[in-house]
């Protein structure tokens, strides 16, 4: 059976997450961050992809970025994940595959939940219980997005640009997002799109995307989803 065609629109940011193979740690050391990150970011820009957001884990890894051509995610993540584990390998002397499968993406309502899926990313290190403080994890974009520290890597989204007049001022509202917690059904929303592959958004911005590509989306929940090969 061929796989489902991943939901790809130009413009449009995805949610991505990959994890490692059968769960195992895919960073052993600083030094891994730090070439994940080196990587990640050659690889954008080669693909022309602007990432808002991450959050490297122990097991995996979560990106949010906006593709400018029809196929940059696809070829971003191609390129990061075969890199990466060459020289994964060579450096740990170990052989074979480092991921899990393929990654799992969402497209991204950016009007009512790209700010929530911001906060989804660089909280995860808070929800995993490894700090209390999302400023106390180096291996995410929360220093840059939410601080100010200087990370060229990052491409701020026009609706984290839209807090506020001026950086300053949009980096205060971005934080006084954070002192309120993710409703539960909001984290299942944002879980469910990434495990069906399908967009986190409401029902016109669905329609919005089945008109743009052409297709019916499934839901999960009944019936089958039109199944397209890549």
């Amino acid at each position: 059976m061929p796989r489902p065609k991943r939901l790809n629109i130009p413009g449009m940011p995805q949610h991505i997450t990959q994890r490692g193979n059968n769960r195992q740690p895919c960073f052993s050391d600083n030094l891994d961050y730090r070439l994940y990150l080196k990587l990640l970011a050659r690889s954008c820009q080669k693909h022309y992809c602007r990432l808002h957001a991450y959050a490297l884990m122990g097991n995996h890894v979560h990106l949010l970025l906006t593709p400018d051509i029809e196929d940059g995610v696809s070829l971003m993540v191609r390129d990061l994940g075969r890199d990466y584990v060459l020289r994964f390998n060579k450096r740990h002397e170990r052989t074979g595959t480092l991921w899990e499968g393929r990654f799992r993406s969402s497209l991204i309502d950016s009007d009512r939940y790209m700010l929530a899926c911001y906060r989804y990313i660089e909280l995860n290190p808070v929800r995993a219980q490894m700090v209390k403080d999302p400023a106390n994890y180096p291996w995410s974009s929360f220093r840059a997005n939410g601080l100010g520290h200087s990370q060229e890597m990052i491409t701020p989204h026009p609706t984290w640009l839209a807090l506020g007049a001026n950086d300053s001022v949009r980096r205060h509202s971005y934080l006084e997002l954070f002192k309120t917690v993710l409703p539960d059904d909001l984290l299942s929303q944002i879980r469910y799109g990434l495990r069906k592959g399908l967009p986190t958004g409401n029902e016109s911005f669905m329609e919005q995307v089945e008109s743009t590509l052409g297709i019916k989306l499934g839901t999960g929940k009944r019936g089958r989803p039109v199944r397209l090969s890549e």
